[in-house]
């Protein structure tokens, strides 16, 4: 059974594909299908199958693309109420790919319509548990009280993830390979591991959801200190149910100009240094800098979904790129223009005085942006006020302005974007960015 494990990084999410006797199936496909194509005609193989554990939240899947251009089928649970072509993939329903039989279990929990699938090629198992059964944890059961088919509280869905783990996997072997659709870092659970599988009976002995505890105390601990749910989660749920258009198409409509300058709702993707030394007055700095930024998911937290904005990059070279991060969640279509500056009506960031802030942290607000559950485990300074960054377009208004604001985090990457939120939404005030120099105040 030759399987491969496909990373991106940003959005901690992991997909599949599994070649036997020249046919491939995909599983959980990311927006661009470049790579599997690429591993198939490595491989020597064809497409056949696309496989969705379930109408994914935070990012947008390529599986309708996959189909139209290979002719692949597209596999995936009857009560997704999927609007593109698709055969129902439900319990004990079987596909073969060469050799390997594939097969569907009904796992709810994460989703009323997630399912895992489970590869078996003479002794061998594979679990490809998408967001029911993570490395260390589950699927957290919040996403879908507003989107999708089929909507469910999340009492409801936790209660389905406990008779999930009490029941469907219990006559897979413990030498089954479990293969999840996310890894740490994913907004899709709280607790997962760093390692990108285990086996079953490693998850059996090591993973919290399956020791012994009642349903009432594993619904509570399931539903406790769950991470925010970034706006963009259910409009992804909904996109992915409906199927998702040509990624290269869809980038290629947005138009580009080079030394200019914009209005309206401007995300400068840009370094923070070289953003603060001049940027477009109002701009968002949510950094793209690097490969492994959570861009995607920030992004998708702080520009709501159908809003229009404008996208700042460096250079011409890097477009290609920065369009397709932005595909991953979806948000193309809603992206008017992507631009390099022109150096006119540009304005700075004044920078903070550290040496003054440290002596007299009291003449300024300091405005704590860090997620619910960070502050809840201690704060760095004592008179923060807290403000989480997905909040605070919103919040921003009920911040004192008497004093000079200094915003942080927790490493120096989100209070880029949160101080430039701040300079944008409050007038008559210092906005200052603490940035990376927040290590210096951390136990």
């Amino acid at each position: 059974m030759n399987i491969k494990q496909f990373e991106y990084k940003p959005l901690a999410h992991y997909s599949y594909a599994i070649v036997s006797e020249g046919k491939m199936a995909v599983i959980d496909p990311e927006r661009d299908p470049m790579q599997y194509y690429d591993f198939a005609k490595a491989n020597n193989a064809k497409i056949v199958a696309v496989i969705e554990t379930h109408p994914h939240a935070d990012f947008v899947s390529s599986h309708l693309q996959i189909h139209k251009e290979t002719g692949a089928t597209i596999y995936n649970s009857e009560k997704t109420g999927a609007d593109y072509p698709h055969t129902s993939f439900d319990e004990d329903d079987t596909i073969t790919i060469g050799s390997v039989a594939l097969r569907a279990i009904n796992t709810p929990g994460h989703s009323p319509d997630s399912i895992t699938v489970i590869a078996t090629q003479n002794d061998k198992t594979a679990l490809f548990t998408g967001d029911t059964l993570f490395i260390g944890d589950v699927g957290r059961p919040d996403l879908r009280e507003k989107a999708g088919n089929k909507q469910a509280k999340r009492e409801e869905l936790a209660e389905m993830m406990y008779d999930t783990i009490q029941n469907k996997f219990n006559d897979l072997p413990d030498d089954a390979i479990v293969y999840p659709a996310h890894g740490a870092g994913s907004l899709c659970g709280k607790s997962m591991s760093d390692d990108n599988s285990s086996t079953l009976g490693n998850e059996r002995t090591g993973n919290w959801a399956f020791q012994k505890q009642s349903k009432e105390e594993f619904i509570d601990k399931l539903l406790d200190s769950q991470p925010f749910i970034p706006s963009y989660f259910g409009y992804n749920v909904d996109k992915n149910k409906d199927g998702a258009e040509n990624v290269q198409q869809a980038i290629n409509e947005v138009p580009f100009e080079e030394n200019t300058t914009a209005q309206g709702l401007i995300v400068d993707v840009r370094d923070e240094e070289i953003f603060k030394k001049g940027h477009l007055e109002g701009s968002f700095n949510i950094q793209a800098v690097s490969d492994n930024a959570k861009f995607e998911t920030w992004l998708g937290a702080i520009v709501e979904p159908n809003e229009e904005f404008t996208l700042v990059i460096d250079s011409k070279e890097n477009q290609e790129k920065l369009l397709h991060r932005v595909a991953k969640i979806g948000y193309e279509k809603q992206l008017k223009q992507v631009i390099t500056l022109s150096d006119k009506n540009l304005v700075n960031t004044e920078i903070l005085d550290l040496k003054d802030f440290k002596n007299n942290p009291d003449k300024y607000t300091i405005v704590d942006i860090r997620n619910k559950s960070e502050i809840e485990e201690g704060k760095y300074f004592e008179n923060a006020i807290a403000h989480p960054l997905n909040e605070l377009r919103d919040t921003a208004e009920n911040i004192p302005t008497n004093k000079p604001i200094v915003v942080h985090c927790a490493g120096g990457y989100r209070s880029a974007a949160g101080s430039s939120i701040l300079q944008k939404k409050l007038t008559g005030v210092t906005v200052h960015d603490l940035s990376d120099d927040v290590k210096q105040f951390q136990d």
